[in-house]
């Protein structure tokens, strides 16, 4: 059974940090690349990060470049996403999902998701 399932998500401190964790099973995961979404209250969900089946590629979204860092282990079936200097708009629910299709940062070219994990920001 094919499952991604998020962690990691917490309150912290605007300024702070945070690590999110993807683990998936039910597939060969070094085949697929793998897109981290986030969904604010009353806001669509967004694209935020994604990286290629090997790792060597990453792309993030304008609004964290520079503070969030994405990173897989494909001996754990495992991928992270490393979140610094936190802000409050950075508050919503993380998804990792699996990507079937070319462009990384649009929802529609991922067909498995997981359930998702709260960050809020706060203080």
């Amino acid at each position: 059974q094919l499952q991604l399932v998020e962690s990691g998500g917490d309150l912290v401190a605007p300024g702070g940090s945070l690590r999110l964790s993807c683990a998936a099973s039910g597939f060969t995961f070094n085949y697929y690349a793998i897109g981290w979404f986030r969904q604010a209250p009353g806001k669509e969900r967004e694209g935020v990060s994604c990286i290629s089946s090997s790792g060597g590629r990453t792309t993030y979204a304008d609004s964290v470049k520079g503070r969030f860092t994405v990173s897989r282990d494909n001996a754990k079936n495992t991928v992270s996403l490393q979140m610094n200097s936190l802000k409050p708009e950075d508050t919503a629910v993380y998804y990792c999902a699996r990507r079937r299709g070319s462009s990384c940062l649009r929802e529609n070219e991922y067909d498995y998701w997981g359930q998702g994990t709260q960050v809020t920001v706060s203080s």
